[in-house]
């Protein structure tokens, strides 16, 4: 495991498939917690440290995405997605709320194991690193705090960013004026790792474009290349690491 005994929270309405996972996810040194519905999610998240969040996306009342939106406006905690849903749109859905990763059903519990290794790992790699280099990435008056794992607008105040969408940024402000194809954003970013799509690439794009550009639609920062990929058009610069300006590197 990523970490020494894990807390994951099972959101799931299916009694059956909720016991078979905690049992599984426990019998594999993780403690779980486990919730039916967003409210009982709400109270085990306030009563409990979590890791990581298994969520379902079919649940009674409010559904799996709205609870991940929710949950990814004020937290960091990884989420993985659980849907009957086959198609990649339901997927793609499920990535842009904010989800880490998805799986669908029916799944083999190995699989579900993999994954959450997978998503700790690379949070675990990501917040070490951070530690150890200690550098601010700035751009037109955005601030990255790779330490700390923040970016703050140009007046100072905290935007929240999924882990999957700070590791993206970072990776386009070590390596601004250079064009970079999906495949290669997947291998530094998330290490190709088991059912990562080229397409995942965009979705977070296209949520950090929302978040940076004073204009999403018409992208001038992360600005898409045809047949190439993206690349990151502003000035970056570094402290604490070898300074990094457009076309370096």
């Amino acid at each position: 495991m990523a970490q020494a005994q894990p807390n994951i929270l099972v959101v799931e309405d299916d009694r059956e498939t909720r016991t078979l996972i905690a049992k599984y996810l426990r019998n594999n040194s993780c403690n779980v917690t486990t919730a039916s519905d967003g409210k009982e999610m709400a109270r085990a998240m306030t009563d409990h440290r979590v890791d990581l969040l298994i969520l379902d996306v079919m649940l009674p009342g409010e559904d799996g995405l709205s609870l991940c939106r929710k949950v990814r406006a004020t937290s960091q905690t990884p989420i993985i997605m659980l849907t009957a849903r086959g198609e990649d749109v339901d997927r793609i859905l499920g990535l842009e709320m904010g989800a880490d990763d998805y799986l669908p059903k029916p799944f083999n519990p190995r699989e579900l194991l993999a994954r959450i290794n997978a998503v700790l790992r690379r949070q675990a790699a990501a917040q070490t690193a951070s530690a150890v280099e200690g550098s601010v990435l700035t751009f037109l008056g955005w601030r990255i705090d790779c330490r700390l794992r923040e970016l703050r607008n140009p007046e100072g105040a905290r935007v929240a960013m999924t882990s999957a969408e700070f590791d993206l940024l970072r990776t386009f402000c070590e390596r601004p004026g250079r064009v970079l194809s999906r495949d290669s954003l997947l291998d530094l970013t998330q290490g190709r790792n088991a059912g990562s799509l080229e397409r995942s690439i965009d979705v977070l794009v296209s949520r950090i474009r929302r978040k940076i550009e004073p204009d999403p639609q018409d992208a001038t920062m992360i600005k898409t290349v045809r047949s190439g990929g993206y690349m990151f058009t502003p000035r970056v610069e570094a402290t604490g690491i070898e300074a990094v300006t457009a076309g370096g590197r």
